[in-house]
């Protein structure tokens, strides 16, 4: 179990080196993958200049954050070796540092995290939860960076695999305690650390809906909690629809996950996502602010 010295106090906080993020309202990571083979937009932004303009156009339209990733994490994809995913990230990382733009790097090794944290990266976003590379959690808390610690089963090659549990909901809950626990004990402060269910990594389509549906079951970690449904195959299932026509599904995954506790949503559509989740919370706390007026 996590003990109290190692859950913090308010999970609405959040500590992001040189920028001031909350997690008390609803935060929107836009997804760049500089890879040829990611799932929805693989192969699209690999060209520096392309990749730094969407991400430009991601801020303006309401994006906390810029995930960036070099490498696919797909179901069935390999890993890439470290040079070579810096290669395809470290001009993007760089180039959003000088406009400004907060970047998560989306990465499962410490030396490629090391080099993003020394070109500016304000949060690491490691899938493993931190059981690839362990050393991981040593480079957020020298730097202070924030920490997305995700429930993986397997790897992304093999997580398709095996997506049955015994209880879906509490096993991705003792999964993330321990990934939680293992950046405590390396360094990291809990204040740091978000945790992301990982909604398509190693479950059924059916496991997806379950783990939405269940995540105030998450709430008692004390952390803010990431969802990142945004495209995926359990929406194409249920509206047989294509990969590139799964908007209205993603932001309808996205507003129940927000109605259950979840804060932080990783999208590839961020002006159409921001907008609805920006409506929802503002129903939401509309008896909160009539009541303060």
């Amino acid at each position: 179990m996590v003990g109290p010295a190692a859950v913090a106090t308010d999970p609405s906080e959040w500590t992001v080196r040189g920028f001031d993020i909350h997690a008390e309202r609803p935060l929107v990571l836009g997804v760049i993958n500089l890879t040829p083979d990611s799932f929805s937009d693989g192969g699209s932004y690999t060209d520096t200049g392309a990749a730094l303009a969407r991400a430009e156009q991601m801020f303006g339209d309401g994006a906390d954050l810029i995930d960036v990733g070099g490498e696919s994490t797909r179901p069935g994809a390999c890993s890439v070796e470290p040079t070579e995913e810096w290669n395809r990230i470290g001009p993007v990382v760089e180039g959003l540092t000088l406009r400004g733009i907060p970047v998560s790097i989306d990465t499962m090794k410490a030396d490629v995290a090391q080099r993003a944290v020394d070109a500016g990266a304000a949060v690491l976003n490691d899938v493993s939860g931190l059981r690839r590379d362990p050393a991981l959690a040593e480079v957020a808390a020298r730097a202070g960076a924030g920490l997305i610690l995700m429930h993986m089963r397997g790897t992304p090659r093999t997580m398709q695999s095996d997506v049955e549990y015994d209880d879906l909901v509490g096993e991705v809950r003792d999964g993330l305690r321990h990934s939680i626990e293992t950046a405590c004990d390396r360094g990291c402060s809990p204040g740091q650390i978000v945790v992301d269910p990982g909604i398509g990594f190693g479950k059924s389509a059916a496991g997806n809906l379950e783990l939405i549906a269940g995540i105030g079951r998450l709430l008692d970690l004390g952390r803010p909690v990431l969802v990142g449904p945004s495209r995926k195959s359990f929406i194409g299932a249920i509206l047989d629809v294509p990969v590139e026509e799964r908007l209205e599904g993603t932001i309808a995954a996205c507003l129940a996950a927000l109605e259950r506790g979840a804060r932080l949503f990783r999208v590839h559509d961020v002006r159409q996502v921001r907008r609805a989740l920006d409506v929802a919370w503002a129903i939401r706390n509309s008896g909160t602010l009539s009541r303060a007026t």
